[in-house]
């Protein structure tokens, strides 16, 4: 459709989503050489162009290739998909608090990959591979866990229900976690700690090579989903009435969701708050069509990942503060302010 077609005001709301989107990525890439240029060596935009291009010298090519763009690249994914997975999330459940991280999908999934990690070794290209997998397993158990408990006979999905069930799955989840780390190593429970931060912890190109498919393959899919999620967010009647199965795509949608959550928390630890965060700011900019909107959360994620990423790296040099402590702060006050608000 052509915004000649279009009415005064709906062209407006599809220029004005379309300035959003370009600011979005504008900001990511100033914040990509920020974020290249934060460590204890400095790369001048020059030295960065020609590096990147085979100018540069075997230092700098192994700072760049080697340490911080695989860690640039996951932030990136990371933070666009726990934003698209909370995005859908919100829409299937008509839940304005709906994030995977809340929800207890981001632990299930950790709690399937720390398993793995603390008892097989993760530097195999083999075993790198299998980590989104089972994070994938482990978050799609719990999230079938949620939703069947949240089932209200005769009323179907209740987001009232799902937010309270999560919450308590979340809560047992962490708590068997804390009992597992009691038979851990130090150096295992050091791992442990750091991933529960949610640190940038598989930051190397295997990892990219783990997280790579499943974001390419999920999210132009939900993407392309956009208009059932639309439909679904009228209600279930409204949907039956326009004849879509309810039931069908929202398993499917579901599925998606945990898998982008599964597969990121593989490779990123449990980063909450980003799925509630992300949405919300692109809703109040763009409207509530996922046409927008699903894109939309996606490049907001990733800022906010990256930004978050950069800063624990910067502010306390040479250590540095996980990014889901960072997102943390942020995001926390910011649900307290939505659960005040919600009429849930």
């Amino acid at each position: 459709m052509e915004l000649s077609d279009l009415s005064p005001a709906e062209s407006r709301k599809r220029k004005r989503s379309i300035t959003t989107l370009t600011v979005f990525m504008v900001l990511i890439a100033v914040a990509f050489i920020i974020s290249v240029n934060t460590g204890h060596i400095r790369l001048t935009p020059i030295e960065l162009i020609k590096t990147l291009f085979g100018g540069g010298t075997d230092k700098q090519e192994l700072i760049l290739f080697e340490f911080r763009l695989p860690r640039i690249i996951i932030s990136v994914l990371v933070g666009a998909s726990l934003a698209v997975s909370g995005c859908v999330m919100q829409g299937l459940s008509r839940n304005a608090l709906a994030d995977p991280g809340i929800l207890g999908i981001n632990a299930g999934a950790g709690l399937a990959v720390m398993l793995y990690v603390a008892f097989f070794p993760t530097e195999t290209v083999g075993s790198v591979m299998l980590l989104p997998i089972l994070a994938w397993l482990g978050a799609g158990f719990v999230a079938a866990l949620i939703y069947v408990l949240s089932l209200k006979k005769g009323e179907g999905l209740s987001p009232t229900r799902l937010l309270l069930t999560g919450i308590a799955v979340a809560a047992g989840i962490s708590a068997a976690t804390i009992v597992l780390t009691i038979r851990f190593t130090p150096e295992q429970y050091q791992f442990v700690a750091t991933w529960m931060a949610g640190s940038i912890w598989g930051s190397n190109w295997k990892f990219v090579g783990s997280l790579l498919p499943f974001v390419i393959i999920l999210l132009p899919f939900v993407c392309y989903k956009a208009r059932v999620l639309n439909v679904l967010s009228l209600g279930d009647q409204m949907t039956i009435g326009l004849g879509a199965s309810v039931e069908k795509e929202r398993l499917i949608l579901l599925a998606a969701a945990v898998g982008l959550a599964g597969s990121s928390v593989s490779v990123s630890g449990g980063i909450g708050f980003v799925g509630l965060i992300a949405p919300h700011l692109v809703r109040r900019l763009i409207g509530p069509q996922h046409q927008f909107l699903l894109p939309g959360s996606a490049l907001a994620g990733a800022l906010l990942v990256l930004v978050a990423d950069t800063i624990g790296r910067w502010i306390i040099q040479p250590s540095e503060i996980p990014a889901g402590i960072v997102v943390a702060v942020i995001g926390a006050p910011y649900f307290l302010y939505l659960l005040a608000r919600s009429k849930a």
